[in-house]
């Protein structure tokens, strides 16, 4: 990502080969990073109708993690929590790890050290709860941010010459 190419927000890396978020002040400082739950699926698109479809109707190769450049947002969910949109167009946020049903081992996954065992969302970017609400509401969780999610399948490059071509894609958002 360019110098000043955050635009002076604080910004977010997401490294989906390591499963791991990055979140910097707007000075470019590191304020912290954790470990993420990532969509089931490898892969750096969406599913283009995604947004109209219900998470359960997501065959599970649609249920990816989106790489490029997004503007962030805070927002809520319907059930009123606090989340930060990422690619609101697609319905994917980062959000708080929630309670789920046992056989998810949602928990264990977070603190798995291998990054193919953090692979169960339907996209979002999920994040622990104490990281969520020490470090991420504080930067991104209460003003505009960008969160950049480096792809896995093509070279990081791409991503940046798409970018600053200004390239529309999965790259600009």
């Amino acid at each position: 990502m360019g110098n000043e190419d955050n635009g002076g927000l604080p910004f977010v890396i997401v490294d989906k080969l390591r499963a791991t978020l990055y979140v910097f002040a707007s000075t470019g400082r590191l304020m912290g990073d954790s470990p993420v739950l990532l969509g089931l699926s490898v892969g750096d698109e969406s599913t283009p109708d995604i947004a109209q479809r219900t998470p359960a109707s997501l065959a599970p190769a649609e249920r990816t993690t989106p790489a490029g450049r997004f503007a962030s947002e805070p927002g809520h969910n319907l059930h009123g929590e606090d989340i930060v949109w990422f690619d609101y167009d697609a319905s994917l946020a980062i959000h708080r790890l929630r309670p789920s049903p046992a056989n998810q081992r949602r928990d264990e996954r977070m603190d798995s050290a291998r990054s193919d065992d953090k692979r169960i969302s339907y996209g979002c970017i999920v994040v622990p709860v104490a990281f969520y609400d020490t470090v991420v509401r504080p930067s991104i969780g209460r003003q505009r941010g960008i969160v950049y999610v480096l792809p896995e399948t093509r070279p990081v490059g791409e991503l940046l010459r798409d970018h600053w071509m200004g390239q529309r894609g999965t790259a600009i958002r």
